[in-house]
């Protein structure tokens, strides 16, 4: 939507002698109507949930693992944004997130590493797999779909193995200390008693906000981030422009293995221990974020904020239809037609405001 406003002489209603009427116009940021229409239907469904079931709005029961849930899978959807951005896609998203957790369950259990440094070691390992991903997409020229379907089976191949050589329970269950309070405190627990925050938002959350500062500010206030978005758009006029298209291949690719072994390390968490199974339910949702959000898959343009709101969508619908009893059978027919519903909307408007703009030149 457009305001505009006339500017005349303060006090009258004409313009000034010898100047013309002006219009200001003040215009949305582009996509910000999307995501205003994601937030909309987001408060729309959880009044309705809420009101069908009141056990929707239960902060420790159902809230707390909703913003659980939702915090994991939106780092997901940065990953495979990052991979868009560049008209790529990574299929791979889920086996990169159980190689970087598998690298993560060894430095707990046996190199005895603390928290953090454990973490680290696991996206340097997600940072890696990315850029070799990267790498050969850019030094063959075949399509990242093949690529990346022919890493996800490479990786789910040597997880398995690494898993059966050096596990006995093909887990690895060591928790280093503030594993476990990730999991079960929430932002109050941080405060000792004082109140910061609220008891149903966990404090898992943060890495999501820091996933999304720092991603939000690439792409938005650095010239990598241009770059990465011009070689999505148009790689043929970024290779005129000078722009080194192969690295930044590379570089798209480095960030989101590197996101997917952040997921990886959220949803081990979760669970309590690190298995090969990590990230196999990553594949969908990796997609549905961002594309709900306003990424295309042909690349150039991105949304941070997007992809948090997609995915929030996805969630609120998933967990409101289990809270209204909705069989496992069930739900996934559900929540397909509900989403198909809402990308065929966002389609048909976009289409009817192309045809009025048409009509109006």
């Amino acid at each position: 939507m457009n305001t505009t406003e006339q500017v005349g002489q303060p006090g009258t209603d004409r313009p000034p002698p010898g100047r013309p009427w002006t219009v200001r116009s003040h215009r949305l940021p582009p996509g910000s109507i999307q995501r205003l229409g994601l937030l909309a239907i987001i408060a729309v469904l959880v009044f309705a949930f809420g009101s069908a079931r009141s056990s929707f709005y239960n902060q420790q029961l159902t809230v707390f693992p909703l913003l659980r849930d939702i915090a994991t899978f939106t780092v997901v959807g940065l990953s495979q944004m990052a991979a868009l951005s560049v008209g790529h896609m990574n299929l791979a998203v889920g086996r990169m997130a159980a190689f970087s957790a598998m690298f993560m369950g060894l430095a707990y259990q046996d190199w005895h590493l603390p928290l953090y440094p454990g973490l680290a070691v696991g996206l340097a390992a997600g940072a890696a797999i990315g850029s070799l991903t990267g790498w050969i997409i850019s030094a063959t020229g075949v399509n990242s779909f093949v690529v990346t379907l022919a890493m996800d089976f490479a990786l789910l191949g040597l997880v398995s193995l690494v898993y059966s050589q050096f596990s006995t329970t093909a887990a690895f269950t060591t928790q280093p200390a503030g594993m476990d309070g990730l999991r079960t405190y929430s932002l109050a627990d941080l405060c000792a008693g004082n109140v910061c925050g609220s008891p149903a938002i966990p404090q898992i959350l943060l890495f999501t906000g820091l996933a999304m500062l720092v991603v939000g500010y690439l792409y938005a206030r650095t010239r990598v981030g241009r770059e990465l978005l011009l070689v999505g758009s148009n790689i043929r006029a970024a290779r005129l422009s000078g722009i080194p298209d192969r690295r930044r291949v590379i570089l798209a690719h480095g960030l989101s293995g590197t996101l997917a072994g952040l997921a990886g390390f959220m949803l081990a968490v979760t669970s309590g221990s690190f298995t090969a199974g990590i990230g196999s339910q990553f594949m969908i949702p990796s997609f549905l974020g961002p594309i709900l959000g306003g990424t295309l898959l042909t690349g150039g343009v991105v949304s941070v904020v997007g992809t948090l709101l997609g995915t929030a969508l996805v969630q609120v619908i998933r967990q409101g239809l289990t809270t209204l009893g909705v069989g496992l059978e069930s739900l996934d027919v559900y929540l397909g037609v509900i989403l198909l519903l809402t990308l065929s909307a966002g389609r048909i408007g976009s289409v009817v405001s192309h045809r009025r703009a048409v009509k109006t030149r």
